[in-house]
């Protein structure tokens, strides 16, 4: 500790340990600079008085005050000593914010329970590959995906979801954003200017799809799914892709009947178009068996998108895509010109979590909890007697989600907002549309997103909310 009184400022450093003196001096200062005990302005010691005060070389205090000045927490100047610099505001209100935020219960949509997430698998198959992989798995990776991987991941889609696929037409992203990005940079490099995407639809991919420079125009979806009829009419007969979410439509959870299936490949192949099948939750039916993928009607129209988010978890940031094989150079250079590769280790753990049938055991596990979840929710609302007052459930039993229906007149914001006073985040559903006046009042409930033993909780803090609007 040092105090200079007489020589500036009192200066009470608690300098670390376990770090050189001239390193833990630097750290004392900036710590007190950035906690505020050393304001803007403030004149700081000379180092020859601050040197005398902590029994240590002048020249090292020198040292620690010009690294200081370098970064900015510090300015010299001569005949005016050495000052505390004035630093950015820093985000405290918004870390409160976030912090509140955070202890909130959520129903958000398009969430996993990540506290199902197998952790003891998980590492087992880490500790296998990383153990087998050799030291070249530290080098840079290939910009398709690792082939282990690759070809792993070519075997469960075909396997599980009739996907018509090959190791070198799948490639391994970094999610379904990341994907969808890739490939809105390639049909602009390819010249297509306009895209059609569901009305509604997940509203941040639509906005990726913007970001690449790409006019997105709505393509409605009613009970039968996206009207894949309309393609060759008005607006949507310009343009060169379609993004759709056939097994289980994001928000209004209907299924994409036989013959707009037909409609949508009769486009394609009849215009050269391109169609991007995202199969976000296909994985999760219920009562039946998994619909087939588009894509195995068609895999030189259609690129299939999917991810390990819902079923494990979406921190580990992988997706994988599956290509015409015409369009795997077009993605490889977009790749190598943007994030060059996907994690390698994490790639190399997914493919021996997909070999000892990890992967398959937590779909399994995954899909009875969420539907157990959702027929608890569905019961709920009937047992309440609000299914009688104009709220209803929508959507085919699948997913991650449901869509609530709000009585007609209902302020939907006011609904999630007063969620939020009480402790409970909610989603409205106008975001997911291009023109909100189009939608119809609503909550997108995410009933997996909970951990189990707060899930009652948030269901009947649901009910009360929705008791109160009525």
């Amino acid at each position: 500790m040092a105090d200079t009184a007489g020589t500036g400022v009192n200066l009470d450093l608690d300098l670390p340990e376990g770090l050189g003196r001239r390193a833990g001096l630097e750290t004392a200062l900036r710590d007190a600079i950035r906690g505020g005990r050393l304001a803007p302005g403030t004149r700081i010691p000379s180092s020859r008085a601050l040197a005398h005060q902590l029994a240590m070389s002048r020249g090292t205090v020198a040292a620690a005050y010009a690294q200081l000045v370098e970064e900015g927490y510090l300015s010299a100047a001569q005949g005016s000593g050495t000052v505390v610099e004035r630093l950015p505001d820093r985000p405290s209100a918004v870390s409160a914010v976030n912090a509140a935020e955070r202890d909130l219960l959520s129903l958000r949509p398009g969430v996993p329970d990540v506290t199902r997430f197998p952790v003891t698998a998980w590492l087992r198959s880490s500790r296998k590959a990383l153990t087998s992989a050799g030291p070249r798995v530290f080098d840079y990776g290939h910009p398709l995906g690792v082939p282990a991987l690759r070809e792993a991941i070519s075997d469960y889609l075909g396997r599980t979801r009739g996907v018509d696929t090959t190791p070198d037409t799948t490639v391994i992203t970094s999610g379904t954003i990341h994907s969808t990005f890739v490939l809105g940079s390639v049909l602009r490099r390819r010249g297509t200017r306009r895209v059609a995407v569901e009305e509604p639809m997940w509203s941040l991919q639509r906005d990726v799809l913007a970001t690449c420079g790409l006019e997105v125009v709505p393509l409605p979806v009613d009970s039968h799914g996206a009207r894949t009829d309309l393609l060759a009419s008005g607006d949507l007969g310009q343009v060169g892709a379609v993004v759709v979410t056939p097994a289980h439509q994001f928000p209004t959870g209907v299924i994409m009947s036989a013959s707009r299936r037909r409609h949508l490949l009769g486009w394609a192949t009849s215009t050269g178009g391109i169609v991007l099948e995202d199969d976000y939750d296909g994985e999760f039916r219920f009562g039946r068996s998994p619909l087939g993928t588009v894509q195995g009607l068609g895999p030189n129209q259609v690129i299939y998108l999917g991810s390990a988010s819902k079923a494990l978890a979406p921190a580990l940031r992988l997706g994988w895509m599956v290509l015409p094989p015409e369009w795997v150079p077009d993605v490889q250079a977009v790749r190598v010109a943007t994030d060059l590769h996907t994690d390698v280790l994490t790639q190399l753990t997914l493919a021996e979590f997909l070999a000892s049938d990890g992967y398959d055991a937590a779909v399994r596990s995954a899909r009875l909890a969420y539907q157990r979840r959702r027929a608890t929710l569905t019961s709920a609302l009937q047992d309440s007697g609000l299914s009688r007052r104009g709220f209803v459930l929508e959507g085919r039993p699948a997913g991650l989600h449901v869509l609530l229906t709000l009585p007609a007149g209902t302020d939907e914001r006011a609904v999630y907002e007063r969620a939020r006073a009480e402790g409970l985040r909610l989603w409205g559903v106008r975001s997911s549309y291009l023109d909100p006046d189009n939608a119809r009042p609503g909550l997108v409930i995410g009933y997996a997103a909970p951990a189990e033993r707060d899930y009652r909780r948030a269901l009947d803090l649901l009910l009360r909310i929705l008791e109160q609007v009525c």
